[in-house]
């Protein structure tokens, strides 16, 4: 019986992956000399269902007999992008905002399918997003179903799933735990990595903001491709999975899964570096992701994960700052520079799968079905906040863009800047007193007063006549309580050109003074550091520029934040 599955196996693949000799199956019913086929049967059959007897797999087959295994066939029938790795002479283009095969990627020793989503009217030099799904799915099964296509109409990205074929793996699991597989230049790896180039070259994508995320098995890839070419991703999200070459065999991969391998930071470090030796560049920063009552991959590999990348960053597994979203754990670890590498998501109550919130709110996403949870928070919006992807092109956590030609960065006028506080309705506005020792404030504080924040910048540097592109504002967190973007709240920037109230220095009459343009901008939420706004485009090139910013809707229990005036808050200008 397993001489005939993996003979099956091995004729379906070719041979094994294109360019490689084929596998001894007599080798990979093997681990640690012991032959799979003298095991008890109980937990051969354990391990065929886990991992697709040798593959990676998470999850059981039961899936792959309720619909979803053919689903992409029917989603991308008759769209099939053809043509060399860098795009053949001769390709028809398939519509854009649709998932759509690619073919002639590169050589594709992994033998992997390539899929993409490319909103429409995607400008060159966007950020690139590669999801890659679990055991059982599919590319299609993992599209729309996790809100990775919302956000990439949404903020402007182009998305890259890349499939695994039943041949590789009978239930179409990324091969995680495979030499073969996760090593730089090699396997499935590679094969990911030929989809990447692909689409670099076809839509001329930023080579800066390359990013990976994945499920279960595709977590556990999401840390190779992070591991094995730093030098192409800036940051990855694996959920549910993995360290970096946690196995690299059938039984040490179902270990790893559970209860899980404990190791040495630096020892989980080294599995990292030997990916790519002598590599001394940037490393990726990693948001990890966790069922707290998960019993296929175990809560345990969390802190494997973490400990895995804090070490790769120089750094402690230690939390810096601890909080909740959304009601849940969130942690994040920064380097010696004051960085955040690596954050933290343990979902209390939650099985294995990935988190979604479906809904049509700003923050929620996805769609709920197997090993895709509803637990009302969405994975892929916060990981695309993580990443910076929210806004036009606008930077996220980080002092912005270098000045350039036809730029210039404004720190606010701290004399001018400050709170106003007054009921939810508007009445008794005051001036708040605690931004000399605490910050400015914005949300619902614990007297019950609602805060609005003011800031100022001298925006007369801006040549007079010049045509303002975009504008953006970033603050830094200085303290907060609660989460002042629950239930889908926003933090909106008013603009105005000139000063709100009758002078520029902070006073009651700026909580409901006009502004020239309304909700010019939005601020994502964010826990530590510095965020950007959105952009927008009413600066006053002669005097004073200010900014109000505010929450949509009143919260009704305490959820504010600090922010820090001065140098801690900028205006960013950018004009022709």
């Amino acid at each position: 019986m397993w001489d005939s599955i993996w003979t099956k196996r091995t004729a379906l693949r070719g041979g094994a992956k294109r360019g490689t000799p084929p596998r001894s199956p007599a080798r990979r019913l093997t681990t640690a000399g012991t032959p799979l086929a003298v095991l008890p049967a109980a937990l051969v059959a354990l391990l065929v269902a886990l991992l697709g007897v040798g593959g990676s797999g998470f999850v059981s087959e039961a899936r792959a007999e309720s619909g979803v295994e053919g689903r992409v066939d029917a989603r991308v029938e008759g769209r099939v992008d053809a043509g060399a790795e860098s795009g053949g002479e001769g390709r028809a283009e398939a519509p854009a905002a649709a998932l759509t095969e690619v073919t002639g990627f590169g050589t594709n020793p992994g033998n992997l399918r390539m899929f993409r989503y490319v909103p429409d009217g995607l400008p060159a030099g966007r950020p690139l997003v590669v999801a890659i799904h679990g055991c059982t799915q599919s590319a299609a099964a993992y599209d729309t179903e996790t809100g990775w296509t919302k956000w990439a109409d949404q903020w402007g990205f182009a998305l890259l799933l890349p499939q695994q074929q039943s041949a590789n793996n009978l239930n179409s699991c990324f091969n995680w735990f495979e030499s073969g597989d996760i090593a730089r230049g090699a396997g499935e790896a590679l094969s990911v990595k030929q989809m990447t180039d692909r689409m670099k070259s076809d839509l001329g994508s930023d080579a800066a903001r390359v990013y990976a995320t994945g499920l279960s098995a595709g977590a556990a890839m999401t840390n190779v491709m992070l591991a094995a070419y730093p030098d192409v991703f800036a940051a990855g999200a694996p959920v549910a999975g993995l360290p970096y070459a946690c196995a690299t065999s059938v039984i040490g991969a179902y270990g790893c899964m559970n209860p899980g391998t404990n190791l040495s930071p630096s020892a989980w470090a080294d599995k990292v570096r030997a990916a790519y030796p002598g590599y001394a560049g940037p490393r990726p920063t990693v948001s990890v992701w966790q069922g707290t009552t998960d019993t296929t991959v175990v809560p345990a590999n969390l802190t494997e994960t973490v400990e895995q990348w804090t070490a790769v960053h120089g750094t402690d597994a230690t939390p810096d700052v601890t909080d909740t979203v959304a009601g849940y754990p969130h942690a994040v670890y920064r380097d010696g520079a004051g960085r955040d590498v690596v954050e933290t998501y343990s979902l209390t109550g939650m099985g294995h799968g990935q988190p979604v919130d479906p809904g049509t709110g700003a923050e929620q996403c996805g769609t709920a079905g197997a090993y895709i949870l509803d637990v009302g928070l969405c994975a892929s919006y916060r990981i695309g906040l993580f990443w910076d992807l929210a806004g036009d092109g606008s930077p996220g956590p980080g002092p912005g863009p270098e000045p350039g030609a036809g730029t210039v960065v404004l720190p606010s006028l701290a004399a001018d800047d400050g709170y106003v506080k007054a009921s939810a309705t508007g009445t008794g506005a005051a001036v708040g007193t605690l931004e000399g020792s605490l910050g400015v404030a914005v949300g619902r504080g614990t007297d019950g007063l609602h805060n609005r924040a003011l800031f100022s910048f001298d925006t007369s540097s801006v040549p007079d006549g010049a045509r303002v592109k975009r504008a953006f504002v970033t603050v830094t967190r200085a303290s907060g309580a609660g989460d002042p973007w629950a239930a889908g709240n926003r933090l909106v920037v008013d603009i105005r050109t000139g000063c709100f109230g009758a002078t520029c220095a902070t006073a009651a009459d700026d909580w409901s003074a006009a502004a020239t343009t309304a909700e010019a901008a939005e601020i994502g939420a964010f826990t530590t550091g510095a965020k950007s706004s959105t952009a927008f485009t009413t600066v006053n090139p002669t005097g004073i520029t200010q900014a109000r910013l505010r929450l949509a809707s009143a919260p009704a229990a305490t959820a504010y934040v600090f922010l820090r005036s001065g140098a801690g808050a900028t205006l960013t200008v950018e004009w022709e």
